[in-house]
């Protein structure tokens, strides 16, 4: 693959995904805030990217996914968590984590079909514990507003304090509770208008080797990466091998219709209808599959 640019962020949930692209002959690595990706990809800054799908019902150029390659889950989550100090039927501003709009959707989603609640959303800097336009808090604990969500790797290595926040909610566990189905949080991408081209195909070929290569070498993967993210080595098995969903399957797939259509109807993002590449690059991939060893 010549030349291929993929925007992505480097957390410990995307190893399993770009863990070792660096390395191939061609690929360039475009880092980035989550935010940023979709983006990206539609002003031609990358060809591929790892993005949210609530950016994906956003974008302004048509995208399309490629199921070569997921972050998701089926159940727990563990780092899309919603902290509150009051009970969550009467949360009226949820303070939120922008690193990811689905996280924001999705927490939206949750408090208002389990909860019966539908709060404000206000923007907050969980690293610098602000919130943008308001003075800075006099004391530790006030710079943890009432209700917050809080995604990614901060979760674990830079968590509110248990004795603020007596009610917790897990994401990921709660859309399992509202449909039964798994959660994508975010998959590749591409251009809509590049879906079909060789090198789109190319690439979808490349990242589902490169995934599947990853999922035979995971424990390694953690040992290389547990410490440099400052997770405990255990979590970090647990969250990779256990917890998080990487392939594209059947089931994921409608877990994002779902998603996609519920915010839909409850206005919390414009209708989008989802839309796959094709599947055809990835056909012979089991056959062409060498699995990993030290």
């Amino acid at each position: 693959m010549e030349g291929l640019r993929i925007a992505c962020v480097r957390y410990l949930n995307t190893a399993p995904l770009v863990e070792g692209l660096e390395k191939l002959g061609g690929v360039t690595l475009v880092p980035t805030v989550p935010s940023r990706i979709a983006e990206m990809v539609e002003k031609g800054e990358a060809d591929v990217g790892l993005a949210s799908l609530a950016d994906f019902a956003t974008a302004r150029t048509a995208l399309s996914l490629l199921p070569c390659g997921m972050i998701g889950c089926d159940g727990p989550t563990l780092t899309v968590r919603l902290y509150s100090s009051v009970p969550f039927d009467r949360v009226t501003t949820l303070h939120a984590d922008t690193d990811s709009r689905t996280s924001v959707v999705l927490a939206r989603m949750a408090l208002a079909k389990l909860h019966g609640v539908r709060p404000a959303v206000a923007a907050f800097d969980a690293r610098e514990r602000v919130t943008p336009g308001q003075p800075p808090a006099r004391t530790l604990d006030e710079s943890w507003p009432e209700t917050v969500l809080l995604i990614g790797d901060k979760v674990v290595t830079d968590h509110p304090p248990a004795s603020r926040y007596p009610f917790e909610l897990d994401l990921g566990e709660a859309w399992l509770r509202m449909t039964g189905l798994a959660f994508m949080y975010a998959t590749w991408m591409c251009r809509a208008d590049e879906a079909d081209s060789a090198r789109i195909r190319g690439a979808m070929d490349l990242l589902d080797h490169q995934r599947r290569h990853n999922a035979t070498r995971l424990e390694w993967i953690v040992r290389r990466r547990a410490a440099e993210a400052r997770w405990p080595e255990d979590l970090a098995r647990r969250y990779l091998c256990e917890l998080l969903r990487y392939e594209v399957t059947p089931r994921a797939r409608e877990g994002a219709e779902r998603f996609l259509g519920e915010a839909a109807s409850a206005g919390f993002l414009p209708a989008a209808k989802v839309a796959w590449a094709d599947e055809a690059a990835l056909v012979d991939a089991d056959r062409r599959f060498e699995p990993f060893t030290e």
